[in-house]
């Protein structure tokens, strides 16, 4: 059986519309089999724009911080380098996809097919029709911890995305000991919109960020100001 290599990804960007807009930082993180590998991707990348201060509310991104980051096509070749042929599980796939093809193209590389995409947003939509499906929503459906997640950012999301993803494929995931019976149970409850299904790890998922990430997000968190949220937050 060959193995199955999925990659979970994340973006921000300045806005909702590529062209006016630009992508300001990628996260990515493996899966093989479904198991997460510890392998990741992680780069802010400075969008040779102004941004927005709706935008910064969201992730918290500022023009200061970016301002001594690669441009994209400095960090393409190692983003596809990256993902290579492997299928991408992004959560609202088309906002992503369409900035990232729109990057891709101005680089002169081959956009992605979507033939190769699978959104969660989708998959959520199809299992809990009529109920709030954001990461958040279902991080809480899926009693993922988000407590981190005090704004967007890619790294973070395509983490708690990966374990969302996992349990809406039917939740085995190595490291996780889930048995037939609360694995029938936390599903079950799921179906009926309970938001209260137990996920039962055997031990913690190690974390997946590498010391060069945390030492750049937490270098990112120190130019937000003590006021902030983020300030004193544990990566």
């Amino acid at each position: 059986m060959s193995e199955i290599r999925e990659l979970v990804l994340d973006t921000e960007t300045t806005g909702l519309e590529p062209g006016e807009h630009r992508i300001v930082e990628i996260g990515a993180l493996e899966l093989i089999n479904h198991i997460p590998t510890g392998r990741t991707y992680h780069q802010y990348i400075n969008p040779k724009r102004s941004m927005p201060a709706e935008a910064e509310a969201i992730h918290g991104i500022t023009e200061v911080f970016l301002a001594d980051k690669p441009v994209f096509e400095d960090i393409a070749q190692d983003f596809t380098d990256f993902i290579g042929s492997g299928t991408l599980v992004i959560h609202n796939a088309k906002f992503d996809v369409k900035f990232l093809n729109f990057e891709l193209q101005r680089v002169n590389k081959a956009p992605i097919s979507f033939d190769r995409v699978i959104d969660t947003l989708e998959m959520a939509r199809n299992r809990f029709p009529g109920a709030q499906n954001s990461l958040d929503a279902l991080c809480r459906r899926f009693r993922v911890d988000s407590s981190k997640r005090v704004k967007h950012g890619a790294l973070l999301d395509s983490d708690l995305l990966a374990d969302v993803y996992i349990e809406l494929i039917g939740g085995r995931q190595g490291g996780f000991s889930l048995d037939k019976d609360v694995k029938k149970q936390a599903a079950q409850t799921a179906d009926t919109g309970g938001g209260d299904a137990a996920r039962s790890r055997g031990k913690p998922r190690p974390a997946l960020l590498t010391d060069d990430e945390k030492a750049a997000h937490n270098a990112f968190i120190e130019t937000l100001g003590a006021a902030e949220k983020w300030s004193g937050v544990e990566t």
